[in-house]
């Protein structure tokens, strides 16, 4: 027992085994296999290295945005008269958020005050006042329900309610739009991001960017593409949109600035790319377009107010990107992945070579040993080595796959058989 022990522990720590090759001279075989190699070779090295860049390690950006608009118009609308409208008046919100609109029309119902009036029939109508319950509120009405039924016209009765007065009435969309000027509106955005895991710092204000050269630019995507200056016109057709049709009745546009940066080079040529988004959908008719409403009051002895439903642009300002910079760890991890898959090779080539050429009975003789239990005590020498046939040449065995008589080889103990 003790020397059966002391023997398995000698051969743990001086024995080495390595698996038996098997050369196959076969081409289609060769020519698969090299062919394989070659197709993981070009993945590992165009795909994996140098078009995702697996030597790097990556980060993504911390953004910020703030937005500034620029440009004049004049509107002349019935019960207001000509006005001249500014930043203050179409931006909203007005402190420059990555998200804001831009008025472009807008429907004027003026000198609204508190009191009663009639309801507008597109909210239902009455009979008597059993018809019209005090207090109640519906979705599409514009007011609270006092309880009477009066008359809305000669021929229609609706129920009274408190609000607003004279109701909003007119929902004719003008066209063209009354804010169409907005077209040559200008749009500054400014941009910092960080990449904290590598301690760099950034702006859409590149180093080619001066003062001088920031009041005169405008974005152009060949020509000029680091002006962060836009023209809102620009920008929506750039985004495969006709800028008359989004501003009659409003739309959204996207504006994506992506920072991919490699900054195994100097930090200099980390710069930004500008593109553009049509996130309006113009074959719905379910709600189309972009509108809300607004407010603006006044007191006349009492409180007053004129109600703005505008239609407008929406823009968002969306931040994307990362950064990537040489480590050696995940360098080595994909070394290792990009051998591991030239593992496929011999699989696929295995599969050929043993279960689909003509010749796949004789490859796994050759690839296979068998060794059949012949149950306790030692083998003795006839059942050990080569059956010799009745009536061979003596010294020689049949060989079953090639049908004709080989020479007594000696039997090898293999643990794994592999075909390169």
């Amino acid at each position: 027992m003790q020397r059966r022990l002391e023997g398995k522990v000698s051969s743990f720590f001086f024995e080495y085994d390595t698996p038996r090759m098997v050369l196959v001279r076969n081409k289609k075989v060769g020519v698969t296999f090299r062919l394989i190699q070659f197709v993981v070779l070009v993945y590992v090295i165009g795909w994996v290295f140098l078009y995702e860049k697996g030597y790097q390690t990556a980060d993504s950006l911390i953004s910020s945005v703030s937005v500034k608009l620029k440009g004049l118009t004049v509107t002349n609308v019935s019960g207001m008269g000509p006005h001249l409208w500014d930043v203050a008046d179409y931006v909203f919100p007005p402190q420059g958020s990555s998200s804001f609109v831009v008025m472009t029309n807008f429907i004027l119902t003026t000198d609204q005050q508190q009191g009663h009036c009639p309801e507008l029939p597109e909210a239902g109508t009455c009979r008597n006042d059993q018809d019209c319950s005090r207090g109640l509120f519906l979705r599409t009405g514009q007011g609270i329900k006092t309880g009477r039924c009066v008359s809305f016209n000669t021929t229609i009765k609706t129920c009274e309610v408190f609000g607003w007065c004279p109701l909003e009435v007119d929902d004719k969309v003008p066209d063209p739009p009354l804010l169409q000027e907005a077209e040559n509106f200008t749009l500054f955005i400014k941009n910092s991001i960080s990449f904290p895991r590598f301690k760099v710092n950034r702006r859409n204000l590149v180093e080619s960017i001066d003062r001088k050269y920031l009041k005169t630019c405008l974005y152009h995507k060949t020509q000029d593409p680091l002006c962060p200056v836009f023209k809102l016109g620009y920008i929506v057709s750039e985004s495969g949109q006709d800028f008359r049709a989004l501003a009659s009745k409003g739309g959204v546009v996207g504006i994506t600035i992506d920072w991919n940066c490699d900054l195994d080079w100097p930090v200099r040529f980390c710069k930004p790319i500008y593109q553009f988004h049509s996130l309006y959908n113009e074959g719905n008719n379910v709600s189309p377009g972009f509108n809300f409403r607004f407010a603006r009051y006044y007191t006349n002895g009492t409180n007053r107010r004129n109600l703005y439903k505008v239609f407008g642009i929406r823009f968002d300002v969306l931040v994307d990107g990362k950064a990537g910079k040489f480590d050696i760890i995940p360098t080595m991890t994909t070394i290792g992945s990009g051998i591991g898959i030239f593992g496929v090779a011999t699989v696929l080539c295995d599969l050929l070579l043993l279960h689909i050429l003509p010749k796949r009975h004789y490859y796994k003789q050759k690839k296979f040993k068998y060794a059949e239990d012949v149950g306790p005590g030692p083998v003795g020498p006839a059942e050990s080595g080569p059956r010799v046939l009745a009536g061979g040449p003596a010294g020689r065995r049949e060989d079953p796959m090639m049908g004709k008589w080989a020479a007594p080889t000696r039997v090898v103990h293999l643990d794994y058989i592999c075909v390169c």
